[in-house]
């Protein structure tokens, strides 16, 4: 007679499961909100909603992203401590754009075998990434499938959910010609590009562990490089005296021009001047190890621009002091024209539509400082 066969026995360690959450209790306590109702272990996070009963109309906004390949560097690197970072910030910081205060977030994790240690050093990732952004971690799930990956593999997703007054919403239409744009620097790759970049430096035979002089660091390191979050400061940044802003643009898949371009209305042209800034060594590196066309290293790297500010003229000094006083490099990279009295330069790619939006256009010109 055969064994009977157990869920352990089919690759599934429930008590492995209750140690990770025990592991990770306190890193995700700190991730919290007042208006955060129980906690840990519930079917579902509870957040309470009163607050919204005194504004005049709010709108709620809602977001839901992974990390995708970067997790394959975590995992090669045995370092899973800041992966987290990555998923926060491709997730409230889409939520920040239409002028929302992301409230809180929710995380998922898949992966072939729950070791405990790991699994926590995930979850205090996106834990420490959401006390960053003032988001409540209320819940999440880690999933274990044996069979479907392997002991060491997971992939991480997670959504949030913000709110905004529908008056304070911004919308393309709030653009007008001659609003100034500004750049926020990144801290590096952030979480887009990784299929281009790890072909590129597979092609090469790059290990992770290289020192490379002109990174400062070992190449996993670099790549390792956790996402700014720039929820936070971008919220404040809409109640500082002084400063208006028109439009918000997430620097992600697609790159600079046609996530600015979805911003736009129809009728106004971004002009980008790259001599403005100069992109950190790991964007000139990946395009010289591949080969890689400018045009699609553009269309698939952020460059150096995490997040760009579209804001009147008169709010240029205080934006720009407010931002470079939460840390964040800015700089004044182009400027918003009507359509047909913008200076189109003919040599230059002129990039209009992206994801189903059929905004503004924008031109990036010159070369990088």
């Amino acid at each position: 007679m055969s064994e009977p066969i157990t869920y352990a026995a089919a690759g599934v360690d429930v008590e492995a499961g209750d140690r990770a959450v025990e592991l990770m209790k306190a890193d995700v306590r700190r991730a919290t909100r007042p208006e955060v109702l129980g906690g840990l272990g519930g079917f579902a996070g509870l957040f309470d909603a009163s607050a919204l009963a005194r504004m005049t109309r709010p709108v709620l906004a809602t977001s839901t992203d992974g990390v995708g390949t970067k997790v394959a560097i975590a995992q090669a690197m045995g370092r899973h401590d800041t992966i987290g970072f990555d998923l926060v910030g491709m997730v409230v910081d889409d939520i920040v754009v239409c002028g929302a205060e992301p409230l809180f977030m929710t995380d998922y994790i898949a992966c072939g075998s729950v070791v405990p240690e790991r699994i926590a050093s995930i979850v205090g990732g996106i834990a420490r990434a959401c006390e960053q952004a003032r988001v409540a971690l209320v819940g999440g799930e880690t999933a274990e499938h044996p069979g479907l990956l392997d002991p060491d593999e997971y992939d991480i997703a997670g959504a949030a959910t913000g709110v905004v007054e529908h008056a304070d919403l911004l919308t393309p239409d709030r653009v007008q010609a001659g609003d100034v744009v500004l750049g926020l620097a990144s801290s590096g790759l952030h979480s887009n590009g990784y299929s281009l970049v790890r072909r590129v430096i597979a092609h090469a035979g790059w290990a992770l562990d290289r020192d490379v002089p002109e990174l400062g660091r070992t190449l996993g390191e670099e790549l390792l490089t956790p996402t700014r979050v720039y929820a936070a400061d971008l919220v404040d940044l809409f109640r500082t005296d002084g400063v208006t802003v028109h439009a918000l643009s997430h620097v992600t898949g697609g790159g600079l021009a046609a996530n600015l371009a979805r911003v736009l209305p129809a009728g106004l042209h971004a002009r980008i001047d790259r001599a403005t800034w100069t992109p950190a060594a790991i964007f000139p590196l990946v395009q010289q190890l591949g080969r890689v066309p400018q045009l699609d290293l553009e269309r698939t790297l952020n460059m150096g621009v995490g997040f760009v500010a579209v804001v009147p003229a008169e709010s240029v000094d205080a934006a720009s002091a407010h931002l470079r006083g939460r840390g964040i490099d800015t700089w004044v990279m182009g400027e918003v024209f009507a359509a047909d009295t913008a200076p189109f330069d003919p040599t230059a790619q002129v990039v209009q539509g992206a994801k189903g939006v059929e905004g503004g256009s924008v031109q990036l010109v010159g070369d990088y400082r």
